[in-house]
């Protein structure tokens, strides 16, 4: 049996000391022997952490201890071998750079459609209104080549803030419809669903993305693997490491 937790977690909440936090956070994962990246900034925390069960796990424990952190959860998988190399905490501008300062979902989310309502329109077609529904990909083209939902809109963007100008251009293909941006783990979606409904697109990100999908649905409706920023460079919907 695997032995290797692997998580992922986001939230967006206000920090007023990003770099008090670090150290903190840096000396808890050092303490309990655990790799991986985390990202603190002024909108919130990003991280992507591996260890045994009990420390990743306590980890996160202590972390939502803080009022700030409550609401926090996190995706998990398993692996054999720890997929980072080092333990990394880092004070950023932005814990997922989009360069849209009046996007801040630690103000207010988008709507989300949780994994089993989106299983059920893609199966039916459509969504409870009757509305067409588009699978929009907000991740970066070398991403979406692994894997993405069948007949996903791909914009083939290299990063992030490519995404609003993207926006900018596709608004057409858009209109009308009920659109679910996606992405990894959530991040990515989430500032995307808020930027589309801003320019009055009706947008919902998927809740928990397609890691959440994959945990509470599986691999239906999906092509291919899902790919993730360590050394299992992909997993597969059972959120095993891909062969």
């Amino acid at each position: 049996m695997a032995s290797v937790l692997n998580i992922s977690a986001y939230l967006f909440t206000r920090i007023d000391d990003p770099s008090v936090l670090r150290e903190v956070l840096l000396a808890r994962a050092e303490e309990r022997a655990l790799k991986g990246t985390v990202l603190i900034a002024e909108e919130g925390v990003n991280m992507f952490l591996a260890g045994t069960a009990d420390a990743v796990r306590g980890f996160v424990d202590e972390l939502r201890a803080d009022p700030r952190f409550v609401e926090l959860t996190t995706k998990e998988s398993w692996s054999d071998d720890q997929p980072f190399r080092k333990m990394l905490v880092k004070v950023k501008r932005e814990i997922i750079r989009m360069d849209r300062p009046t996007i801040r979902p630690e103000a207010g989310r988008a709507p989300a459609v949780d994994p089993k309502t989106l299983h059920r329109w893609l199966e039916q077609g459509h969504d409870d209104a009757g509305r067409e529904v588009v699978m929009l990909d907000t991740r970066n083209a070398f991403e979406v080549d692994h894997g993405t939902f069948a007949g996903a809109l791909d914009w083939r963007i290299e990063k992030f803030t490519e995404f609003p100008d993207a926006a900018t251009r596709h608004r057409a293909d858009l209109e009308g419809k009920t659109v679910v941006s996606f992405c990894t783990g959530g991040i990515r979606c989430e500032k995307a669903a808020i930027h589309l409904r801003e320019e009055g697109v009706d947008a919902l990100q998927l809740d928990g993305g397609i890691l959440g999908y994959f945990e509470h649905v599986g691999g239906d409706h999906f092509d291919g693997d899902c790919f993730v920023f360590d050394e299992r460079r992909t997993v597969d919907a059972r959120l095993a490491p891909s062969t």
